[in-house]
């Protein structure tokens, strides 16, 4: 991926892109312009010359003109003039014998341009056809006067080129007042960047630097990225504060155990002291699985949910597994599954986890009086709903905050805190959500998931 361009060289590119466009066309425009002006000076130049050569001759009775004379008209007109003048009868009087085109009826007193070739080069030509009377005679007199066309290509480039030189240093101005001007206008952009990468890494406060009005929105989102990452590193610190305390009660109560077998005699009293061990490595696993559940949960930003899945498959399978303890403690297990599929869109391992949570929470608080827990599945208008029912100490709509916080329990007693944590954080990612029920005796609490459209 090629390295974005540097803000200063695009703002250069957008401001003077267009200028330079409209310079190129104002170039053209302002020589195009310089011809009309050329050919403008130069018609009238030989029209006076036209009048001028038709005085002089009429005056000195058809003599030529006179060198001076005709110094001055080249001067006049920016360049060699040449002429031809026939008197009346079209008779030829004085000038160059062969002009550039032949005499033709035009209407008196009225000026002719036209374009010609003399000596093999483009000449611009007028004539003018007007009264006149000398030597006696009366009658219509024809003066044509002509020059070469490369004197007038000479003013329009003289003209044009100043024109370009003008524009060019107007240009030239303004690039370097835009360069200079963009790096000083980036200036606080510059200063709020040396600004940051001072910081040390802890440090992830807020900006309260002053940015122009076009950086504030970034300055702003900066700022809400800093506060997330720092309330996202607070709660993982809290999180491990809570994990570390969480696994040492169970790895406490391993290793004592461990050293209770080592040491007790042969017979019941050591079976027994295994079996203990068993039942707090298990424990102990379980914590862990449940630490590993939440942290899943908390790095997984948004879920890959696969469609089509049907709840009622994922309930079994979280029964099969939460069924073998609850009928290791001679505790009724029943499950009544919806008639037909409950398809939901679902990550099946979250689901699953979060179905075992509910049923560990109904085995692990029931109390001594827990004798059964119920499954059951069911379909309402938007969700599908997954229900764990128990006939133990309880728990009511009024303790959800205690029971679904992390490492919060309605009544101090075994178990880590987040079974119902758990549950109600993959409901939530399922765009569900978990319920407490109020019932008269024992607990019912319940997942709902929408289904899938």
């Amino acid at each position: 991926m090629h390295a974005a361009r540097s803000l200063r060289i695009r703002l250069f590119v957008l401001i003077l892109g267009p200028l330079m466009l409209i310079a190129s066309v104002l170039g053209v425009w302002r020589y195009q312009a310089a011809q009309t002006t050329a050919d403008d000076i130069f018609d009238r130049a030989l029209l006076s010359a036209a009048l001028a050569v038709s005085r002089d001759i009429v005056i000195s009775g058809g003599d030529a003109l006179s060198p001076t004379t005709r110094d001055i008209l080249a001067k006049a007109s920016g360049g060699e003039v040449f002429y031809h003048f026939t008197g009346p009868a079209g008779i030829y009087v004085a000038g160059y014998s062969y002009p550039p085109i032949t005499s033709e009826l035009i209407a008196s007193n009225t000026p002719r341009y036209s374009q010609a070739l003399y000596r093999d080069k483009p000449v611009h030509v007028l004539q003018l056809t007007e009264e006149v009377s000398f030597d006696g005679l009366s009658g219509d007199a024809t003066v044509t006067v002509w020059q070469f066309q490369s004197e007038r290509q000479v003013l329009t480039t003289a003209l044009a080129l100043r024109a370009a030189a003008l524009i060019s240093v107007l240009l030239l101005t303004l690039a370097m007042v835009v360069w200079f001007g963009v790096q000083r206008g980036l200036r606080p952009l510059t200063r709020l960047e040396d600004a940051i990468s001072s910081r040390s890494p802890d440090d992830l406060g807020m900006i309260k630097r002053a940015v122009p009005a076009e950086a504030r929105g970034t300055v702003a989102t900066l700022n809400r990225l800093f506060s997330q990452l720092r309330e996202s590193i607070d709660a993982q610190q809290v999180f491990i504060s809570h994990a570390a305390h969480q696994l040492r009660n169970p790895a406490a109560a391993v290793q004592s155990l461990a050293v209770a077998v080592r040491d007790a005699p042969e017979g019941a009293e050591r079976e027994r002291r295994i079996q203990d061990l068993v039942s707090a490595s298990r424990d102990a696993a379980r914590v862990a699985e449940q630490l590993l559940s939440l942290e899943r949960i908390r790095q997984t930003a948004s879920l890959k949910l696969s469609p089509g899945v049907d709840l009622n498959t994922v309930c079994l399978t979280a029964c099969e597994i939460a069924g073998v303890a609850v009928l290791a403690k001679d505790i009724r297990f029943d499950v009544s599954l919806h008639d037909g599929p409950l398809s939901i869109n679902a990550d099946t391992v979250l689901l699953a986890e979060a179905i075992k949570n509910l049923i560990d929470n109904a085995l692990i608080h029931g109390g001594s009086e827990l004798s059964y827990i119920s499954i059951v599945t069911a379909c309402h208008i938007n969700a599908a709903e997954v229900r764990v029912v128990d006939d133990g100490v309880g728990l009511s709509p009024d303790d959800l905050a205690a029971a679904t916080g992390r490492f919060t329990q309605v009544v101090p007693g075994q178990g880590s805190g987040l079974g119902l944590s758990i549950a109600q954080s993959v409901a939530e990612r399922h765009a569900g959500k978990c319920v407490i029920h109020r019932v008269e005796h024992g607990a019912s609490l319940s997942i709902f998931v929408p289904l899938a459209v």
